[in-house]
């Protein structure tokens, strides 16, 4: 068991630690690292490995305080990309710290702390909200454009026209249509804003014969089922008219099987698109996402393919990025799989492609991939700019307040059916965030569930008290926060297509509080210094009870999560760098506190709650 001194260690990218004025290879960034005035250490060593071989530089003493002491390194950017650890020299022997933690063994170079040069990011991510919206079932602006019962089949179905608020229904799946479009999305966005919402994430609106539209059949033309590219044009302006960002869906990996190119494909095997797509026995054998025939899979091994999806001036990806559309983002669909067809991968390289051709186009423009997994190998700052933080975030977190995972739910024998210790909670977000710089880590999509999963409400058994506590954890955890529409409300929703409900506009049917609790959140959210850029230090992580300190050097912010009350009345902080005497206000209940005897007294926490703590002048 490490030593208890070395919980007072601390250092992370944020700017109370890191000082790089100018970001690019050949200037000079300033390191800073904390520990508690009590640790019994000797000197520290500052360790890189530029151009492949290890270097170590003695970090110089910078002052302390009754609780803290300060070191410091100049750390030159010779590279695109530094990595960097500290060696601690001790009377009990040296340990390294690098963004996974302590440990006393010489560890790989995988967790060191990495600091990017040259880097092209959305400045704008820092101060954003999300709101994901499914346009098919969040508001139908002009029912003159709904899809009409019969009017076509999807596959061996006919199109099915459902009234609003009525519930899916499983056996006509993606065939029924409830007509929200791109205008009622315009027409509800006084709403968003009143949330606190600044910027929207749209699943595919391109012109597809389904409602999800994941089976794209034109990539350069909007539904006119959404209100086409009109629509889109209108949307824009009115978002520009509040200052309000847009990030649409895409589904490179593959198109619809009534799209052109794979029509003409299979109508003739030397079609020129024929290459873009692989036929193990034309015209009806081909690669298909997960097997699917209506879905079939895009070879990026054609040259021709990748011209014509981003790589030429004219690419589909650099379209919808100028005006009149001027998107600030797209979401790349399945990005876990793009360009990897058995012995043949080429994620990497469309990964690269991809972020320098739209980085050109729009150097401000974020890219992010869907990843239900391990996504980090693409967030070394050469290809996304993040990921959809399911497996570093989401699913953990719904573990920890659920019960047992979500597979747990629908049977499945590899679930586990028990909780996730607190512990285990947190050793998994910070596996996830040492595993990539924190320029990165503070721009990862974090969200409580999307179209693809059941509505957080659903997967934590209705308990709202559950529902506010992952809510605080969203909004003050390092990233950019995203809300799945109609979570605020209270809605409910299973699997697919459940998770897909009309939105709920009849106020009378809505859980007030708890739009309220989202409402302050995100206007925290987008006011706090210390959750635009601060650090994150994890503070206690026991029982039922988890706590992290988010800082900046503009506020210190030191939030509480529980998901049942475990006993714990005063929270240990002397090794957040919080002397006693320091007075603290919740800025959720305006309880205040002052630390003693290096704990903070937990003055108004709920059996299942949270609070966000400010240190006051």
């Amino acid at each position: 068991m490490a030593p208890d001194w070395t919980r007072s260690i601390h250092h992370d990218g944020s700017p109370s630690y890191v000082s790089a004025p100018a970001q690019r290879v050949g200037a000079t960034a300033t390191l800073r690292l904390r520990v508690g005035s009590e640790a019994p250490i000797a000197a520290i060593f500052l360790r890189t490995c530029p151009d492949g071989e290890q270097a170590l530089v003695p970090m110089a003493q910078a002052g302390g305080d009754a609780v803290c002491r300060w070191w410091t390194v100049a750390l030159p950017l010779s590279m695109v990309r530094t990595g960097y650890r500290f060696l601690l020299v001790t009377d009990s022997g040296n340990r390294w710290y690098n963004a996974a933690g302590v440990t006393h063994h010489y560890p790989t170079d995988a967790n060191d702390f990495k600091l990017l040069a040259n880097m092209q990011m959305p400045g704008w991510l820092r101060d954003t909200v999300f709101y994901q919206i499914f346009p098919d079932r969040f508001a139908d602006g002009d029912p003159t454009n709904n899809v009409r019962t019969g009017a076509y089949r999807l596959g061996d179905r006919p199109v099915v026209a459902r009234p609003w608020g009525a519930l899916p229904d499983k056996t006509n799946g993606a065939a029924e249509f409830y007509g929200g479009d791109l205008q009622g999305i315009t027409q509800r966005l006084d709403y968003l804003a009143d949330l606190g919402v600044n910027a929207l994430y749209l699943n595919p609106i391109f012109l597809a014969p389904s409602s999800h539209k994941y089976d794209v059949a034109d990539y350069e033309q909007v539904d006119p089922h959404f209100g086409g590219n009109a629509a889109l044009v209108a949307l824009r302006a009115a978002l520009d008219e509040r200052g309000m960002r847009l990030m649409l869906d895409i589904v490179p990996n593959h198109c619809g099987a009534t799209h052109p190119w794979f029509t003409a494909a299979q109508a003739d095997a030397t079609a020129p698109t024929a290459e873009f797509f692989t036929f193990t026995k034309h015209p009806h054998e081909y690669a298909a996402w997960l097997g699917v025939s209506s879905l079939p899979r895009l070879d990026y091994r054609s040259e021709r393919l990748r011209a014509q999806m981003y790589a030429s001036p004219k690419a589909i990806m650099r379209k919808w990025l100028r005006a009149p559309y001027a998107i600030d983002g797209w979401r790349i669909d399945v990005a876990n799989m793009l360009g990897r067809q058995g012995p043949h991968n080429l994620g990497h390289k469309l990964g690269r492609g991809i972020r320098r051709a739209i980085k050109v186009e729009h150097p401000d423009v974020y890219l992010l991939g869907e990843h239900f997994f391990d996504g980090t190998p693409h967030l070394q700052g050469d290809e996304l700019d993040a990921t959809m933080n399911y497996r570093g975030f989401t699913i953990p977190l719904w573990h920890w307040l659920g019960g047992h995972e979500l597979g747990a739910l629908t049977g499945k024998p590899s679930a586990d059916r028990h909780p996730l210790a607190t512990e285990d909670l947190v050793a998994q977000w910070t596996a996830f965030r040492a595993a990539m710089p924190w320029q990165i880590a503070m721009q990862q999509f974090n969200l409580l569930g999307s179209h693809d999963t059941p509505r957080l409400r659903t997967i934590l058994g209705g308990d709202v008290q559950h529902v506010r506590v992952a809510a605080a954890l969203l909004f003050t955890y390092p990233g950019v926060p995203c809300v799945y529409y109609g979570d605020e409300l209270g809605m409910e929703g299973g699997n697919d297509p459940d998770c897909r409900r009309c939105m709920e506009w009849d106020t009378t049917r809505w859980d007030h509080e708890l739009r309220g609790w989202f409402q302050r959140l995100a206007r925290l959210r987008r006011a706090a210094p210390a959750l635009r850029w601060g650090g994150f230090q994890t503070l206690y992580a026991a029982g039922d009870t988890l706590a992290y300190q988010r800082e900046a050097p503009e506020e210190r912010l030191v939030i509480v999560a529980r998901r049942a009350d475990d006993g714990l009345r005063a929270l240990p902080v002397r090794h957040a760098g919080l002397p006693d005497g320091a007075r603290l206000r919740d800025l959720l209940s305006g309880a205040e506190a002052t630390v003693q005897g290096g704990h903070l007294p937990l003055v108004g926490l709920p059996a299942a709650g949270a609070m966000v703590w400010r240190q006051l002048a």
